[in-house]
């Protein structure tokens, strides 16, 4: 570690620095490590764990690869891409095949992804702009093996409960400093979601900051409906007269997003159409997710609202929460408590 005694103090404690971006790479705990690998297929489960780093990854011979799994398990089938857009906190289970390759070659996996995401600046390619390197041993080559067709079975869950209309906020500071938060409340405000455990919910997040963040919530998997742009000005205009100024000190007053939207609703893409928990949320967009509070593998007519088929209580406690997972986000008040309840009259209790 270098700890320098020269230079200039910040102009903001370094616990409201908004994102912290480092200049090495480190995988498995190596820095810019080479991996060599015999002439076959190779199966890498990614997770990305960096604090606010987003790696758009690619193969530096242009070679294409096959992701197979995300987030929640295995995708309906295997998605042929040529690069791999992994937000923090997102996971991505990818094959490489080595097998036609000559012995000998190196082989550079880049990221090109700009930082902050989307909008910051291009890595160095020197530097943050590579990941590891691959190098190819002289070994028998292994063609791979086929792949099924259908690698999983996603429910098409109808939601049952009524739709949830959330924001991504953000306040600026007149020194740069920033807090994020989630519906224009701080972590410590009164809890404000109270799903029903067996029931399928909507949620639409608008995100009204310049970032895209991924999003995570705890105990469930759910799946991503669609992306559509939206008039943020005139949307975060309105919210703001309707809410007052951030951080709220009452409960937010929901603003309807049907009449901001513009163009059409995009769809997942197809890496993105498993099972989720993390999913990347853009600016000037609204963002649906599905979310059924049971686990993943219960059919799609197989759970009720008000039944729980968890193995155990999840109203019990506490609760749990949903946050962005870039971490200087979620530590500056980017995380909200929710609470599983089992009908409406545990809910008026917390009301």
């Amino acid at each position: 570690m270098l700890y320098p005694n020269v230079g200039n103090n910040p102009d903001i404690h370094p616990y409201w620095v908004p994102e912290f971006f480092g200049n090495t790479i480190v995988v498995n705990g190596k820095v810019w490590p080479n991996l060599d690998v015999e002439r076959h297929q190779y199966r890498f489960r990614i997770v990305n764990e960096s604090n606010a780093r987003f790696y758009n990854l690619k193969l530096s011979n242009n070679q294409s690869f096959i992701q197979i799994g995300s987030d929640g398990g295995y995708l309906p089938k295997a998605v042929e891409l040529s690069s791999l857009l992994i937000a923090p906190g997102e996971r991505a289970d990818i094959l490489v095949d080595f097998s036609s390759l000559v012995p000998g070659t190196k082989i550079l996996l880049l990221n090109d992804a700009n930082t902050p995401f989307p909008g910051g600046d291009a890595p160095d390619i020197n530097t943050v702009g590579q990941v590891m390197q691959f190098t190819v041993l002289d070994t028998l080559p292994v063609p791979p093996p086929a792949l099924p067709a259908t690698l999983n079975i996603i429910p098409a869950l109808t939601p049952n409960a009524p739709t949830r209309i959330l924001t991504l906020n953000r306040v600026q500071a007149t020194n740069d400093s920033k807090q994020q938060l989630l519906n224009g409340q701080i972590f410590m405000a009164p809890t404000s979601e109270f799903p029903v455990v067996g029931s399928t919910e909507d949620w639409q997040i608008a995100n009204l900051t310049p970032d895209t963040h991924p999003i995570h919530l705890h105990l469930v998997e759910f799946l991503l409906i669609s992306r559509q742009s939206f008039d943020t000005a005139r949307y975060l205009a309105d919210w703001t007269a309707l809410n007052g100024t951030l951080p709220l000190d009452h409960p937010t007053i929901a603003l309807p997003v049907g009449p901001y939207l513009q163009g059409d609703p995009v769809g997942p893409d197809p890496n993105e159409s498993g099972w989720k928990d993390t999913v990347r949320m853009n600016p000037g967009e609204v963002t649906t997710i599905r979310v059924r509070f049971a686990p993943q593998d219960v059919p799609v007519n197989g759970v009720v609202p008000g039944e729980n088929l968890f193995p155990f209580d999840p109203a019990f406690g506490p609760g749990y929460v949903w946050h962005c997972h870039l971490i200087e986000h979620e530590d500056n008040s980017m995380m909200r408590p929710y609470q599983v309840i089992f009908g409406p009259s545990q809910s008026a209790m917390h009301d």
